[in-house]
């Protein structure tokens, strides 16, 4: 091997290395947009993602690895897609508060070719 070489595994480690710090920060900047103004919501998100790449630390198995940042790929994309907020605004009352990035224009499907809508079929 020549000098200052790294090893196969050694260069393999700090790829996933930085495949994890990635993810990490790319959660914290989903907890920190999808729960913006809510302190409960940031801390409690903020204790999990910790407390779960804090149970992950010591592994080693490059497989291992690779499915927990794709399980964690999969975490902020649901969090980023499917989570909102709601705010009591009264008794029995909430209000939606949605992101601008969930807002996408509400445009009906056309499967027509020509872009007319079809007429309904007859049953």
């Amino acid at each position: 091997m020549a000098p200052g070489a790294l090893p196969v595994g050694a260069a393999m480690g700090s790829q996933a290395r930085g495949q994890v710090l990635r993810l990490f920060k790319a959660l914290h900047r989903a907890r920190r947009d999808v729960f913006a103004d809510d302190a409960v919501a940031l801390r409690a998100a903020r204790l999990k993602i910790n407390e779960e790449f804090r149970n992950h630390r010591g592994e080693t198995s490059p497989e291992k690895i690779q499915q927990l940042v794709a399980t964690g790929r999969e975490v902020e994309t649901l969090l980023r897609r499917s989570v909102v907020q709601v705010v009591h605004s009264g008794t029995g009352i909430l209000r939606l508060v949605p992101r601008k990035d969930l807002l996408v224009e509400n445009v009906p499907f056309c499967d027509a070719p020509d872009g007319r809508p079809r007429p309904a079929r007859k049953p």
